[in-house]
């Protein structure tokens, strides 16, 4: 009979036959694929309360970073090695530094221009530059100076798991 529900049913069938035994230890493949946003927000919330109240372990496999961060735990794996392991709030900390992201119609040329001038290390993504640096907002003010015409936006954040991938492995999350 299950095989007659649409995808996202499916996918609760599994999940609700995963529960059945109250497993004290859980592992689940990315087990929100297929759900919509409040089924996803719902199974967040139970499994959550299954780790506080019935202190069930779970092991989640997830490339969807805000799933990650509701983890007590996160390990990176980049080419079947694990390159960074922690809390979340510990591994953006341990990056140090703000996350600047440049929007320029010459990126490459850019991305030249401040490694020539500022030594820093840019990295090219799709349509932007992204930098890390200490106290981007002061350095924001000396980049967007320093090639008058050249950049269309610029932002600067805090990190994020994304940009924690990102600095161990080099490569975007895609």
């Amino acid at each position: 009979l299950v095989g007659t529900l649409s995808g996202g049913l499916r996918r609760r069938a599994e999940l609700a036959k995963a529960l059945l035994p109250a497993p004290k230890l859980l592992i689940l493949d990315e087990p929100s694929t297929g759900l919509d946003p409040g089924a996803r927000r719902d199974m967040w919330e139970h499994l959550e309360q299954l780790r506080r109240q019935d202190h069930t372990a779970i092991v989640v496999t997830t490339h969807l970073m805000d799933e990650a961060a509701r983890c007590d735990r996160v390990g990176v794996l980049h080419q079947g090695r694990l390159v960074a392991v922690g809390a979340p709030d510990a591994l953006t900390a341990a990056i140090g530094a703000d996350v600047i992201l440049i929007t320029t119609p010459d990126r490459d040329g850019l991305a030249t221009k401040i490694r020539e001038r500022f030594g820093e290390q840019v990295e090219v993504l799709d349509d932007r530059l992204r930098l890390e640096r200490q106290r981007a907002h002061e350095f924001i003010t000396d980049l967007v100076e320093a090639f008058p015409g050249e950049i269309d936006a610029v932002s600067f954040g805090k990190p994020t798991l994304e940009d924690v991938f990102m600095h161990h492995t080099g490569q975007r999350l895609d």
